[in-house]
């Protein structure tokens, strides 16, 4: 990436907001308007509170944060990018928001999540990888890529709770709650569109060295207020449960989607951070 574009990569990472982050356990909202671009690491994304893994660009304005939206022009150094490095998930590149990984940039350990999603589209990829376990996913005390827990819907109805360690998945709880039968070509998706809906997770250490992950919705297709719709315990599923504090986010798989209101509230007293 950098031998590619090295000379706009330098001044992207250079452009790194100089104010000091919120405060510790506590984030809200995404930031002021503005672009948070991609970074190789998290050091270098050119945002104080938000580092994009993956996804090319993510947009702020009037506290709306979004993916890229339609496609890419053909010369975008993005577009040019992902048609070398991942062609077949991104359309040759003109669909990076297809892999969107928006990660925080402080650490949470037992906290609550929240946000508000609206899809605005499902990009009807040939990707192999656009299936049923697509969706908008949180992500909870993230190690890296390969370790962390995953909470959310996915495009076949189902809430999930799973946990990915050392790169392997193992799904904690899944239950359906947009009913309907999913088809890859003529119901690619049965998560309700257009319209905003409020996800929030509480994930907290438990006795006996459990992980608790709970999942809300907020739908008035589900009821009125807050609906839990899943809860998991992780003793020792698929090896030990993941007990530090680690990053918190937002994974989204070929859609184009907009956010507003995301929090993120540590639930514990500042020093007890599982360090």
């Amino acid at each position: 990436m950098g031998n590619l574009f090295g000379p706009l990569t330098v001044l992207i990472a250079a452009l790194v907001t100089m104010s000091a982050p919120q405060a510790a356990g506590l984030l809200k909202g995404f930031g002021g308007d503005g672009t948070v671009y991609e970074a190789a690491r998290m050091s270098e994304s050119n945002d104080k509170d938000w580092w994009v893994n993956s996804g090319a660009y993510f947009h702020r304005s009037g506290g709306i944060g979004m993916t890229v939206q339609g496609e890419l022009a053909g010369q975008d150094r993005w577009r040019l990018l992902y048609a070398t490095t991942n062609p077949v998930d991104t359309d040759g590149g003109y669909h990076p928001q297809n892999l969107l990984r928006l990660v925080t940039r402080s650490k949470f350990k037992n906290f609550t999540q929240q946000v508000y999603f609206n899809i605005e589209r499902i990009n009807l990829s040939d990707s192999p990888n656009r299936n049923e376990s697509n969706g908008v996913l949180f992500f909870h005390r993230y190690r890296d890529g390969n370790n962390l827990y995953y909470a959310g819907i996915r495009v076949d109805g189902h809430a999930v709770i799973k946990k990915k360690l050392n790169g392997q998945y193992s799904t904690l709880n899944s239950v359906p709650i947009y009913h309907g039968a999913y088809d890859r070509a003529s119901k690619p998706n049965l998560i309700p569109t257009h319209q905003w809906i409020g996800m929030r997770t509480a994930i907290s250490d438990g006795s006996d060295g459990k992980v608790v992950i709970a999942l809300y919705l907020k739908d008035d297709l589900l009821g009125p207020g807050w609906t839990k719709v899943l809860e998991a315990e992780d003793t020792s599923t698929a090896g030990a449960p993941l007990l530090k504090e680690g990053y918190a986010g937002i994974r989204t798989d070929f859609m184009d989607i907009r956010f507003k209101d995301y929090e993120a509230i540590e639930n514990t007293p500042a020093g007890d951070s599982g360090r």
